[in-house]
């Protein structure tokens, strides 16, 4: 990956309140849709408030806070980094969107802790492995400062990291994953930085490993432990827990870790108890459920004479990302705030039954830290869509062909089933006849356009039903159009390949015409698999989604939203597609600053890591056309503008440009 760093200031059409929506009430609109209905249709306020909203003139405005009145308008920003000479996709990284999250974490925090009267503290810490870009740690870092949050980190090179970015004293270092001895030894020795560095223990074996650096480098270790919880998430996450856990001591393994610091006068070195039961947990109630576990494993720890003072409660803190605020696993049934009592409210109750004191409050809510701050921007860059309307007279005189018209024009709101079964027979029937030799391709060609006519009537005349048959559920689907976008599924958003994450996608404007074509998104790669299917939808997920009609020569801007967990480190390089330009954009009281542009991969470098060297490949190139110039098969000025071509692409973004 190539970073290439500037800091641009620059001003445009600042947002304020009075061109910020109130969804209660219309706007002006053309016809009788309005950017209202359009903010509606795609749930913005479910999933996007108080960051993202629709204006009066159907763009996508960006806001810093609830509390603040300015926006900048997405579609502007986009034009603005396109004429800056940034091709997209663009990747915009809005830090006053981390900022607030960060604020909102630790002020529902406190607030909790004011209403229980909890004697403790609370600290956050991010996970790196949630986003590890340099500029969103170093964001993390800075905007963090006010609630001293911390980081943690899963790797080796994850504690690099965060040695390397957390400078401030007593700062807090959670050490999880995979140790090995340099691993462990590292961390002890950072311990001498003055900051808190809590090494986690998630197998018996790095026990061993602590006390043996301990004893070498003569420094007393800040241990924690991390249990296997009975008690289970929800979702795809749900065995992140429990006795099959890839991580995690159980509770004979946690007794073993404290006889044998008990055994060496150690017991002092046990502060932490960890636990983590998955990812993206969408309801409540397993949350309540591991809180009550760890908080009575968390007591009995203190019991035994261990000096615990932190309770690490892990991740799992959900996004809505289909605003429907349900407990479906691209949502979440609770609030942050309701989050934040519960882990209070259950520490508190279980410490004071026992007559301990109360620890300090970690939480690694990774995902619901950054999800928010970025959106992905990309271009319809071609459209695949059935445009038969009336299809007129059959184009032959074969029998089936007619039988297809007949279908056609027969087709009403009381019939629609029969109409598809008989459409349905009399495409098979051609397919039959043309595969045996008894219809030319003219005449399967022009049944094929009779058997999408009638698809098309049947999906309109569907509109008019109470009720649709469940065979023709799909019909939308297989009607819909296919739009071709400017981005790499692979690269920019796996997990919507991979295990079918929902990610709100919509236009970024034109919302103040009614999108009237249902569609597919189809990404760049030449993989079948390269393509969004699944949309957000308040009561079920949407195998398409409504866009507008795409105008040749007019742009026309997509945005993925809430993809800034994990997408960026995820992605692969599918088709040689590589990392997106990014910036980092924050508000200003005369416009917008861009504070930092990362170039994306050029294709020298993506070919450099499947270990392709251009310069050969440029030589190779050039002595194959020297060649076909010599035998007369290639003039020169064919082979300048190959040889300009292939030269100039060799520098030039992967993603299609201008």
């Amino acid at each position: 990956m190539t970073m290439a760093d500037s800091t641009s200031p620059s001003s445009t059409r600042l947002q304020t309140t009075s061109s910020r929506p109130n969804n209660s009430s219309p706007a002006e609109a053309r016809g009788d849709w309005s950017p209202t209905k359009s903010a509606r249709l795609y749930q913005v306020q479910g999933w996007g408030s108080p960051y993202f909203s629709v204006g009066e003139n159907g763009h996508v405005l960006v806001s810093p806070s609830a509390e603040d009145d300015r926006s900048i308008d997405l579609y502007d920003l986009t034009q603005d980094l396109r004429v800056r000479g940034l091709d997209l996709p663009i990747l915009i990284r809005f830090s006053d969107i981390l900022a607030d999250r960060i604020k909102n974490i630790n002020e529902c925090f406190s607030r909790a802790i004011r209403e229980y009267e909890y004697a403790g503290a609370y600290r956050g810490v991010y996970p790196v492995k949630v986003n590890q870009q340099r500029h969103i740690v170093n964001e993390v870092v800075e905007f963090g400062k006010p609630w001293q949050f911390g980081l943690e980190a899963g790797s080796k090179p994850e504690l690099l990291i965060a040695l390397s970015a957390m400078r401030e004293a007593g700062g807090l270092i959670i050490c999880n994953g995979y140790k090995d001895p340099s691993y462990i030894e590292t961390a002890l020795i950072a311990q001498r930085f003055d900051k808190t560095v809590i090494v986690v223990l998630e197998r018996i074996e790095e026990l061993d490993y602590t006390l043996k650096a301990s004893e070498k480098l003569g420094i007393k270790p800040m241990l924690g432990v991390r249990a296997k919880l009975s008690s289970k998430g929800m979702g795809r996450w749900g065995n992140s827990a429990g006795d099959r856990a890839k991580f995690g001591l159980s509770v004979p393994e946690v007794i073993q870790v404290v006889d044998r610091l008990a055994e060496r006068n150690m017991l002092d070195s046990l502060q932490l108890l960890h636990f983590h039961i998955g990812s993206q947990i969408s309801s409540i109630i397993p949350i309540k459920s591991a809180l009550q576990e760890a908080s009575n494993i968390y007591v009995e720890l203190a019991r035994l004479g261990c000096k615990m003072g932190y309770l690490d409660v892990g991740g799992g803190l959900a996004i809505d990302y289909d605003g429907s605020q349900t407990d479906f696993h691209a949502s979440r049934n609770y609030t942050l705030q309701e989050y934040a009592s519960d882990v209070v409210a259950t520490i508190q109750a279980a410490c004071e039954k026992a007559e301990i004191g109360v620890p300090t409050i970690v939480s690694e809510s990774g995902r619901a830290v950054v999800a928010h701050q970025s959106v992905l921007v990309f271009d319809v860059v071609g459209v695949n869509r059935i445009s038969v309307e009336d299809p007129g007279p059959p184009q032959g005189d074969h029998g089936v062909l007619h039988v297809l018209h007949e279908t056609y024009q027969g087709i009403l709101p009381k019939n629609v089933q029969e109409s598809w079964h008989d459409a349905c027979t009399a495409k098979e029937e051609a397919q039959s006849l043309f595969k045996y030799g008894y219809l030319g391709l003219r005449e399967r060609a022009e049944a094929e356009r009779l058997f999408w006519a009638c698809c098309k009537k049947i999906e309109r005349t569907l509109s008019r039903l109470k009720f649709v048959p469940e065979e023709l559920h799909d019909l939308v689907k297989q009607t819909s159009a296919i739009y071709y976008c400017n981005f790499s599924v692979f690269q920019s958003a796996p997990d919507t390949w991979a295990i079918d994450q929902l990610f709100p996608i919509m236009p970024i404007h034109r919302l103040d015409e009614q999108p009237t074509v249902r569609a597919t998104l189809a990404d760049l790669t030449c993989d079948s698999d390269g393509i969004i299917d699944h949309f957000i939808d308040v009561e079920d997920v949407q195998d398409t989604l409504g866009v507008h009609e795409f105008r040749e020569g007019e742009p026309y801007y997509l945005g993925m939203f809430l993809n800034g967990a994990y997408q960026e480190i995820l992605g692969d390089l599918h088709n040689l597609f590589g990392d997106t330009n990014a910036v980092h954009v924050s508000l200003t009281d005369y416009g917008y600053r861009v504070e930092h542009v990362i170039k994306g991969d050029s294709m020298t470098e993506v070919l450099r890591y499947v270990a392709y060297s251009p310069e050969d490949m440029i030589d190779a190139v050039r002595s194959q056309a020297e060649e076909a110039l010599a035998r007369g098969k290639l003039s020169l000025e064919q082979m300048r503008v190959l040889m300009k071509h292939y030269e100039d692409a060799m520098n030039s973004y992967t993603y299609l440009s201008e």
